[in-house]
């Protein structure tokens, strides 16, 4: 293609330039999308400030897209003019660790929109395998969050999938909210959730959440008054702050899991009592991203309504408009998800 592009591309922490650049070329095995709707994730954030892969600037970020697949490379297997979404997670395929489906480990990964160009631009070239056709009978707003759903998803799956166990999820930000209704789905019971905005608040309530507390002071009361004392099953903090961490820590029952999603800053040290570790059997676990599988769960999750994204996709801006779209994010926390619209045409 030789048609030109708009593409936001993040210059330096907290500067983005709209670039008009050649369209991708597609090679062999990879296919060219047009990008409907993008939406902005905590990990942008943290790229957007420069707190996280400051290395790759300039970069196009951008990797909870949805869009249509205009052009297919030689032996790609997709076909054009399909509704789509992207597993933006490329390891190599052939490592230890990929051969155990554990591609997140790859030595080789790459993550679209976070090591290289992602979806806040008209076109992203993605390889043909990562690409999951979506049924056109699914908005491109909904169909943009498939995944960070398949982040909470695979969260879950990796937590074990066990009904009526108690969980408290610690933060009830745009991915707080989506591990409450995932953990709803798999008949979570009693779902604590703390949380100290009263507009977010308000939204862990109504997406399913038994409890929400607002005083970090009582969180450990209310676990102790809504599990009979013991502590909770599994413990979920996704905020990424290492006091949190350690709340989290303090919650759970003897033989529980802690589930450390959140990212805290590049080198946050979290202090374990080794001895109550290894005497109670506590378990702590990584969850990161929704590779593989997880995408095509979420996809169907999303597609036949098991989550509510209302408060997700009303929240809109241009791409012209991106760098106020991610200043106003903090006076804006009833708004669970930004998107980007690129093409609402699609």
């Amino acid at each position: 293609m030789t048609q030109k592009m708009r593409a936001a591309v993040l210059v330096e922490p907290r500067r983005f330039e709209l670039d008009l650049r050649p369209v991708p070329d597609i090679q062999p095995g990879e296919v060219l999308l047009e990008v409907a709707r993008c939406g902005i994730c905590g990990t942008d954030t943290h790229i957007y400030d420069g707190s996280f892969m400051a290395h790759r600037l300039p970069l196009v970020p951008g990797h909870e897209f949805s869009g249509r697949v205009v052009q297919s490379g030689a032996k790609s297997g997709v076909a054009e003019g399909i509704a789509a979404v992207v597993d933006i997670n490329h390891g190599c395929g052939r490592c230890y660790y990929c051969r155990r489906g554990q591609l997140m480990n790859c030595p080789s990964i790459k993550q679209i929109g976070i090591d290289v160009d992602g979806g806040f631009a008209d076109y992203v070239r993605v390889p043909a395998h990562l690409v999951i056709q979506a049924p056109e009978t699914t908005s491109f707003d909904v169909l943009a969050l498939t995944e960070p759903v398949a982040c909470v998803v695979h969260t879950a799956v990796r937590s074990g999938l066990e009904p009526a166990r108690a969980v408290l999820i610690i933060g009830a930000g745009p991915i707080g909210n989506l591990h409450i209704q995932m953990q709803r789905l798999t008949g979570a019971a009693p779902i604590i959730v703390a949380e100290t905005s009263s507009e977010r608040a308000k939204l862990a309530k109504a997406a399913g959440a038994d409890a929400v507390v607002s005083d970090p002071k009582r969180l450990l009361d209310v676990v102790r008054e809504m599990t009979d004392g013991r502590g909770v099953d599994l413990a979920i903090e996704s905020v990424g702050a290492t006091a949190l961490y350690e709340l989290a820590q303090v919650a759970l029952r003897p033989g529980g899991h802690l589930a450390a999603f959140g990212l805290p800053p590049e080198g946050s040290e979290l202090k374990v009592d080794l001895l109550s570790t290894v005497l109670r059997e506590y378990s702590l676990m990584g969850s990161v991203a929704g590779p593989g599988q997880a995408m095509h769960y979420a996809l169907s999750l999303l597609c036949h309504g098991r989550f509510d994204t209302t408060a997700f996709t009303a929240a809109t801006y241009t791409l012209d408009d991106i760098g106020t779209a991610f200043e106003t994010l903090s006076d804006r926390p009833s708004d669970l998800k930004t998107q980007i619209i690129l093409n609402d045409a699609l």
